[in-house]
């Protein structure tokens, strides 16, 4: 189908889709999803949907500030022959949607202009609705929008292609990249290459860090020799780069703005914490671990999820993967417990992978320690859960393909007009006791 024709059978989805028609076409499913969004958001179609705009200080301190800022120059040359060959521009985001980076065709750059995706500008889903900079931040995986997939009006003769970057030691979201431009010159190929682009861009961030832990190492190397017990060298985020005395573990979940002096780890239980270039020594002590009385798994924002532990020696907060989040929710809301089999059925729709359920425990009992138990996999019996969702429960885990999410997720309804979805299911109330969510 060339481009035209398949432009006009989008607008007439687009719509037949917002008025209510459920007897058409409907949308792909990752599309539709995002219109319910959209429309349960209460963004208009048809508004002007252009924001103000970050002050330059502001902008220049969240460029500084990111990731992304380095990678700069691999983005540019890896999407800039692209670009120039199909009269397209790049666009880079944060991890909330704003523009920090945009370059490309001269003639497009001032047509983005007129749809305010300038630099500093919020493209984010719940900002301007469907589009290839704030939707794969929602979905946590490539998207090409095309045309009258757009969610606004004003973006149809747009064809845009985002892939999400994500930092490779925790899994945080760092932004998108996006190649964007006029619908009729762009190639499906251009969502593989953006995709690589991004693939590309998180192998050098993990080569840094590796780096980083090598220098460490020799670092940290002469001083563990001289110690005796049990003690470990990490970096800033928790990666092991040295040990003794002890079994190696690959990662110690660190609490945010962690300080020299004594503090408690569920996976080592008290700890000396000192200085090191680039890292930190823990010297585990003797004494046992203190007893964790208190779990806040937070998942009522729609990008980023917490799961914070609390007891008599402090507290810590750690930040979640999207399949981490997945998972707790599940333990959460089911406190008697699931076999392997059966999360695997919630999370996967097919309850013979159970090796990647126990796989993915494995990860969390990292961080979490002895506060999970298994056979069945559950929360220690006197550990107080508590699940902290969004004010929307359709916003819950909106990048999360898990069966049973989907189905806790898909009996809520807007008073705004539907928006035909193609992957209906039936509600499933939550055991979990709900913690407010945050505003």
């Amino acid at each position: 189908m060339d481009a035209e024709r398949a432009s006009r059978l989008l607008r007439e989805v687009h719509a037949a889709n917002l008025a209510g028609d459920r007897t058409g076409a409907a949308p792909r499913p990752v599309i539709g999803e995002s219109w319910l969004r959209a429309v349960r958001g209460g963004i208009d179609p048809d508004r002007d949907h252009r924001g103000p705009l970050l002050g330059l200080e502001r902008l220049a301190e969240l460029r500084q500030r990111s990731p992304l800022h380095e990678l700069l120059p691999l983005l540019r040359e890896a999407v800039e022959p692209v670009t120039d060959a199909s009269q397209s521009i790049m666009i880079v985001s944060d991890a909330a949607g704003r523009v920090l980076w945009r370059e490309g065709h001269p003639a497009v750059l001032r047509k983005a202009d007129l749809l305010g995706c300038e630099p500093g500008a919020d493209w984010s889903e719940a900002a301007v609705g469907t589009n290839g900079v704030g939707t794969p931040l929602v979905i946590r995986r490539p998207v090409r929008v095309h045309a009258a997939e757009h969610f606004a009006r004003a973006q149809h003769p747009w064809t845009c292609a985002g892939a999400p970057i994500t930092d490779p030691r925790d899994g945080r979201l760092l932004g998108t990249i996006d190649v964007s431009g006029p619908h009729e010159t762009q190639h499906p190929a251009t969502l593989a290459l953006v995709a690589s682009v991004a693939k590309l861009a998180e192998a050098r961030l993990r080569e840094r860090h590796l780096t980083g832990l090598e220098r460490l190492r020799s670092v940290a190397a002469p001083v563990l020799a001289r110690l005796g017990g049990r003690a470990l060298a990490v970096d800033g985020d928790g990666w092991t780069a040295g040990v003794t005395g002890m079994p190696p573990v690959d990662r110690v979940a660190l609490p945010r703005g962690l300080e020299q002096g004594r503090t408690w780890l569920p996976s080592l239980g008290d700890c000396l914490v000192e200085a090191l270039p680039g890292g930190w020594l823990l010297r585990v002590a003797q004494t046992g671990e203190a007893p964790a009385t208190r779990v806040l798994l937070d998942v009522s924002e729609a990008r980023r999820w917490h799961v914070s532990v609390t007891g008599g020696s402090g507290g810590w907060t750690h930040e979640l993967t999207p399949r981490h989040a997945e998972l707790l929710y599940l333990l959460a809301v089911h406190r008697a417990g699931r076999s392997a089999s059966e999360l695997a059925e919630a999370m996967f729709g097919d309850p013979s992978r159970t090796v990647t359920v126990r796989a993915e425990v494995s990860r969390v009992r990292r961080y979490l320690g002895g506060l999970l138990c298994h056979r069945p996999y559950r929360f220690r019996e006197d550990v107080t859960v508590e699940l902290s969702l969004p004010a929307r429960r359709h916003d819950l885990l909106p990048h999360s393909a898990a069966p049973e999410i989907r189905s806790a997720t898909a009996g809520v309804r807007s008073a705004a007009p539907e928006v035909r979805s193609a992957t209906p299911a039936p509600e499933v109330r939550s055991t979990a006791r709900e913690a407010p969510a945050r505003p």
